[in-house]
């Protein structure tokens, strides 16, 4: 989680009390005087630059102060230059017409992955800012927001930025803008965030177009809540929107899905700094801190009300996060399986969207099966515990829930090979499928058709944008997704394509578990579900893998993949050659012979009894490149 309350920070926020009255009322503001806005882009293309601008310009930090992306406060997002997160900071402007607004500016994250998670910040807004890049138009993410914007009934504001650069081509971007996204080009603000240009008429336009909070401070009271993230000196520090009502310090507050009950301790704003404040009032943005324990108790889309004055129904749209994508992560020292459960631990303070359960492999020994929202969030889990925890980790390969009825009627949720049921008990299965759009240029129409149905697509839309520009609408399993499918698409399209998608349900599939067995003995971190039609092939790709890893034995190590009992797949790796006549000079042909057969015999029953020590570096080559 971001924009963390540290030690010193904690502190601030209780120093603050002692803010002087004038001071205190000058965070207070007439509803006719807030606005409530979001920043929505696709990834890249300057929200986080545009943020920093936006700060600069309404005085809340200083220049001293002032860094680049300062509201991506995690090392890896200022590497990865992606928003991981949502932020909220509270400005004040003069602006033209003599009056101090106070604009909430709530940072969206950019990524697919965190896609509920722009949601519900969409929902604690009444207008958006949607920037688009003037050297590469509309893009994937760019119209996915840009439709979520729209059914959450937001102002949008186009905004076309990186205007200085050489390769801008702002006439393209308003075509683009008018035919992808049915906005007027002519209400386009065209912006430089890295160099300022045309930032102060964004400011203006947020006043002038972006409608004021609705709801009465009267109402019984109703917050939405869209972060939370753990505080080890204030427990659990919620980041919520007062819709209706006003929360005070003391207020006793209840949680709608879990109806616990709290009492506040203490309110906040970020400014980017925290702030006390005595109230929050209707439509205005804060931190509410109420001795909560647990980040997983405070869901992102839940709504907080008055526990003795309780509102009559919550606020729509709440949903409980399911992860997507599954995958097991194992030390790779087995002595370091404390240490992961530990840091597992610690990261699901501050992370309440990914979850984790002990499991137990007979080739990687004991580890954790972990579920995530997406890959990038796999990769940001995974790299934040070998980074902040110092752990060395081997990851399985990624797979999808999916949802298999029995002969019985029962259906299961299975997330791994290992709890697949036995052919003969299944009556169905079921797997996720995600609706995909695909931005690309019509020079690579060719590559891109063929990986999509490669990829068992199904195509929904096929729609110009522009003279060049082609918008692809594709139903896909989930599954081919969690791959190497983005790479591929990059490749073919020479990195101009652009992927945004979507849950859209379940289809019934043909679906396999492929074991595989070396020297007869299954080796389960490398089952896999596949496709029946795709599974021959992974299969035998998967034995040819391993006959180059595993080393040669002194008998033959038979690496074979089945289907059930079915064996589909085989490669032998042979076995290392002593030579036993080595000390026969001359002599009888008859001694030679004997000592071959005795040689044969042994290995005969070495095959039988002997055992494969599969090394770790064939489990990490092969997880690595599975397809």
């Amino acid at each position: 989680m971001l924009a963390r309350l540290n030690h010193s920070e904690s502190v601030a926020l209780r120093l603050a009390a002692l803010l002087l009255p004038e001071q205190q009322k000058f965070f207070m503001a007439d509803p006719r005087f807030i606005r409530n806005f979001c920043i929505v882009a696709h990834i890249d293309h300057g929200k986080s630059t545009l943020a920093d601008r936006l700060l600069e310009l309404t005085g809340a930090l200083s220049k001293r102060e002032m860094a680049e992306q300062v509201l991506d406060s995690m090392d890896l997002e200022r590497e990865r230059g992606i928003t991981i997160k949502a932020h909220a900071v509270r400005l004040l402007y003069n602006a033209h017409d003599g009056n101090t607004y106070q604009l909430n500016l709530i940072d969206t994250p950019g990524h697919v992955d965190f896609s509920y998670e722009v949601s519900r910040s969409l929902s604690a807004c009444e207008g958006a800012l949607l920037v688009v890049d003037a050297s590469q138009g509309v893009e994937a993410q760019t119209l996915a927001n840009a439709q979520l914007a729209m059914h959450n009934k937001l102002e949008i504001i186009p905004v076309i930025n990186k205007i200085d650069l050489p390769g801008a081509d702002v006439e393209m971007a308003k075509r683009q803008m008018e035919t992808a996204l049915a906005l007027d080009p002519r209400d386009a603000l065209l912006i430089s965030a890295k160099q300022g240009t045309g930032v102060p008429e964004v400011l203006e336009a947020v006043v002038k177009r972006i409608p004021p909070p609705k709801g009465s401070a009267e109402a019984p009271l109703r917050a939405l809540i869209f972060d939370s993230w753990y505080d080890s000196y204030r427990g659990v520090i919620v980041l919520a929107r007062v819709v209706e009502g006003a929360l005070r310090v003391g207020t006793t507050i209840r949680l709608w899905s879990n109806q616990q009950v709290y009492t506040v301790e203490d309110l906040g704003v970020l400014t980017p700094k925290p702030l006390h404040v005595d109230e929050l009032r209707a439509g205005e943005v804060g931190l509410i801190v109420a001795n909560i324990k647990r980040v997983a108790d405070t869901r992102i889309g839940d709504t907080i009300t008055d526990h003795l004055r309780p509102a009559s129904e919550p606020l729509p749209g709440f949903e409980e996060i399911k992860p997507m994508v599954f995958a097991g992560l194992y030390p790779v020292e087995a002595s370091a399986y404390e240490n992961l459960r530990d840091a597992l631990e610690k990261l699901r303070l501050n992370d309440s969207s990914f979850f984790y359960e002990p499991e137990t492999s007979t080739a990687l020994g004991f580890g954790f099966r972990c579920g995530f929202l997406g890959l990038l969030h796999k990769e940001i889990i995974q790299e934040r515990l070998e980074r902040e925890f110092n752990l060395d980790l081997i990851t399985t390969a990624p797979s999808v829930r999916y949802r298999v009825t029995t002969k019985t009627g029962e259906e299961l949720p299975v997330e791994t090979p290992s709890k697949f049921p036995s052919a003969g008990d299944i009556a169905k299965i079921e797997e996720p499928v995600i609706t995909a759009l695909i931005f690309t240029q019509d020079d690579y129409l060719g590559g891109i058709l063929k990986l999509l149905e490669e990829k068992r697509g199904v195509q929904k839309g096929f729609e110009y944008v522009s003279e060049k520009r082609v918008l692809l609408t594709y139903d896909l399993p989930l599954n081919e997704i969690v791959l190497d499918f983005y790479d591929r698409l990059k490749g073919a399209s020479r990195g101009y394509a652009s992927l945004d998608y979507h849950l859209s349900g379940f289809w019934a599939s043909d679906l396999v578990k492929v074991d595989l067995l070396v020297a007869g003995e299954p080796v389960d971190a490398l089952s896999f579900i596949a496709h029946r039609d795709q599974a021959y092939a992974r299969a035998r790709g998967l034995c040819e893998r391993m006959r180059k890893l595993i080393p040669r034995q002194l008998f033959e190590v038979a690496i074979q993949a089945s289907i059930g009992a079915k064996i589909i797949a085989r490669e032998n790796v042979p076995p290392i050659r002593k030579n036993v006549l080595a000390k026969c000079y001359g002599g009888d042909v008859t001694r030679k012979r004997k000592l071959l057969e005795k040689q044969k015999e042994g290995k005969k029953r070495m095959k039988r009894v002997g055992r494969v020590d599969i090394p770790q570096d064939a489990f990490l080559a092969v997880l690595k490149v599975t397809d």
